[in-house]
């Protein structure tokens, strides 16, 4: 069907139409057309040439034009609904029965390739005026939409988080009280910021880039200090994967002013544990080491109920940063790492499948650094298994270190050059 839409072959497009069962009548009404043309075209193969006949035929058979050849157009370069777009209920609901019961007895097929498309984007009403309830709504919707991210990763859950914020920043134009909007730009920062994480996630930097420089000036807005620290959190984690430690050490530490204003323990702990790691890999063992005594005595005074963007973070992803610093700073802490990724691995809520992939990674990593094979090679393919079940751009990342100290066992280990190559396999996908 595709090859003869593009020549435009519209009399042997309605013959497949009727072998299908659509009638010559149904055809000219769904297109514009008189039936006796559309019966002149499939007779005597009339080569149909006017562009507004192509668009009509296109438009009323649900044809996207770019198939055809003719100029684009939003509304129409996606497949419609087999019922026409306009004309009364009572039409709409013939044709839609005419259709349901062509395709319940296999009069119709369908195009497959049409499925792959989206169909037509029809916004959902606003409401008049919203409430505290609309925006616990967002709030909500963003919670669940984050414990998906957590689970299974920012490829899962990155698209469903866009078009909440597109449908959530369109309540800004509906009517509500001071306290209401307040509470709105709050939960509008909070998505942007979960599109930031999510699209980082996937290697989507710009996108993050962007979506948390929204964050952060909504969150400001909203005056919540807490909030703007987690998203200087975030954008120091890009920095971060990218190598860009100096730059990451700003963030954070800018982090660390925002969360002291906001009088947050738990988020001044996540700060100065990522700062830690941040001095471990520039390979200051004095202020890495300091930034984790500090960031423990954070938490430890941390008794205030967590918001939702920082609840994460508790005494499991302490050990994980703790075991991070001591792997990064070189073999003669390599002992102290296992000791906390493991410690980290036992208190990690089941739920975290991500935060589990990184720290199985890590600790499969530090096992070979530190020549126990079996235990690096066997939490190895577990982090492995993990890893192929989540869409994160950042977990198959972060398997090359682990991939690379398997390779430098490889020539006396067999079982170590298998971890290599099935690694190898996995970030090649």
């Amino acid at each position: 069907m595709r090859q003869v839409l593009a020549v435009r072959d519209i009399s042997t497009v309605f013959r497949i139409l009727g072998q299908r069962g659509l009638s010559q009548r149904a055809i000219a009404a769904r297109t514009g057309q008189s039936q006796s043309e559309v019966s002149e075209i499939v007779a005597n193969g009339r080569q149909v040439m006017a562009y507004d006949v192509l668009s009509r035929i296109a438009d009323g058979l649900g044809i996207p034009r770019g198939y055809m050849g003719l100029a684009f157009d939003v509304s129409s370069a996606r497949p419609a609904a087999p019922a026409p777009r306009q004309g009364d209920e009572d039409e709409q609901a013939r044709r839609l029965l005419a259709h349901a019961a062509q395709v319940t007895v296999g009069a119709i097929e369908g195009d497959v390739e049409q499925w792959a498309e989206p169909l037509p984007d029809v916004a959902t009403p606003l409401p008049g005026r919203i409430g505290m309830a609309d925006v616990a709504q967002v709030e909500s919707v963003t919670r669940a939409l984050r414990a998906l991210d957590y689970q299974q990763g920012g490829g899962v859950c990155r698209d469903a988080v866009v078009a909440q914020l597109a449908w959530s920043q369109r309540l800004l134009h509906t009517s509500c009280s001071p306290d209401v909007v307040r509470r709105l730009h709050r939960a509008l920062a909070d998505q942007h910021n979960l599109a930031g994480w999510t699209s980082f996630d996937v290697g989507l930097y710009g996108s993050a880039i962007d979506h948390l420089a929204r964050a952060l000036e909504q969150a400001k807005h909203a005056d919540d200090p807490s909030l703007m620290a987690n998203i200087l959190y975030r954008m120091g984690r890009v920095q971060l994967h990218r190598g860009r430690v100096q730059e990451t050490l700003r963030f954070f530490q800018l982090g660390q002013l925002c969360a002291q204003d906001a009088n947050c323990e738990r988020t001044v702990a996540m700060l100065c544990a990522n700062e830690a790691c941040a001095y471990a890999l520039l390979g200051n063992a004095e202020l890495a080491l300091k930034s984790m005594t500090r960031a423990r005595d954070e938490l430890d005074r941390a008794h205030e109920r967590p918001a939702p963007w920082v609840s994460f973070f508790g005494h499991a992803d302490l050990a994980a940063s703790m075991g991070m610093v001591h792997a990064d700073l070189g073999s003669a802490h390599l002992e102290a790492a296992v000791e906390h990724l493991t410690q980290a691995l036992a208190g990690r809520d089941m739920s975290m499948t991500r935060s589990r992939t990184f720290e199985l990674t890590a600790l499969a990593t530090v096992y070979l650094k530190a020549g126990e094979m079996t235990s690096g090679v066997d939490t190895g393919h577990q982090a492995v298994t993990l890893a192929a079940e989540i869409r994160s751009t950042r977990i198959i990342d972060r398997l090359a270190p682990l991939q690379e100290a398997a390779m430098a066992r490889a020539a006396r280990h067999s079982d170590a050059r298998d971890l290599a190559q099935r690694i190898s396999a996995l970030r090649a996908a």
